[in-house]
């Protein structure tokens, strides 16, 4: 009997660290949207609302959810306490909270090139760097999708083939 429960604790413990493991594919996914849809947002208060940075980030933060929410908050809060330029109070974020999201370095990478663009020239060239971001993003984005689907169900399938291996293994 403690056989089995030890068991099915194996069977049941493989297979959420595969479904967990697929969970971040998916994650990764809709963090990009929701930082793709946070830039598109941006460019808007920027370029028709002609809106204060710190106020059209929070605005941006206010359409996200989680992680990418509280990067453009941290970039705001630290903009509002003054001292800090654009590329380096996102830059602080971005340090601070990345380890939070499921986002890898392509992505990372274009929202520091962003930084370093926000804030320091005319309205038309940060409405085209936030564009260049977004486009940069919108191929990290189908690639995440496709890896979504190759990786997400061999991770599920995996989790619980090596745990039922280890089971087989015990019994």
């Amino acid at each position: 009997m403690l056989k089995l429960a030890g068991a099915i604790l194996v069977l049941l413990s493989g297979t959420l660290i595969g479904f967990r493991q697929a969970a971040r594919y998916a994650d990764r996914t809709a963090q990009i949207r929701q930082l793709l849809h946070a830039l598109q947002r941006l460019e808007t208060e920027i370029g028709f609302g002609h809106t204060p940075l710190p106020e059209a980030l929070e605005r941006a933060a206010a359409g996200a959810a989680g992680p990418v929410a509280s990067l453009f908050h941290r970039t705001a809060e630290r903009l509002r306490a003054g001292g800090a330029a654009v590329r380096d109070a996102l830059r602080a974020a971005v340090d601070e909270g990345w380890s939070l999201t499921a986002m890898r370095e392509p992505e990372r990478s274009a929202v520091i090139r962003l930084g370093d663009a926000l804030g320091i020239s005319d309205r038309e060239d940060q409405i085209r760097h936030l564009r260049l971001a977004a486009a940069l993003l919108q191929a990290e984005e189908a690639g995440a999708r496709d890896e979504q689907a190759r990786y997400g169900k061999m991770w599920r399938s995996l989790g619980f083939m090596a745990a039922l291996l280890v089971v087989i293994l015990m019994l």
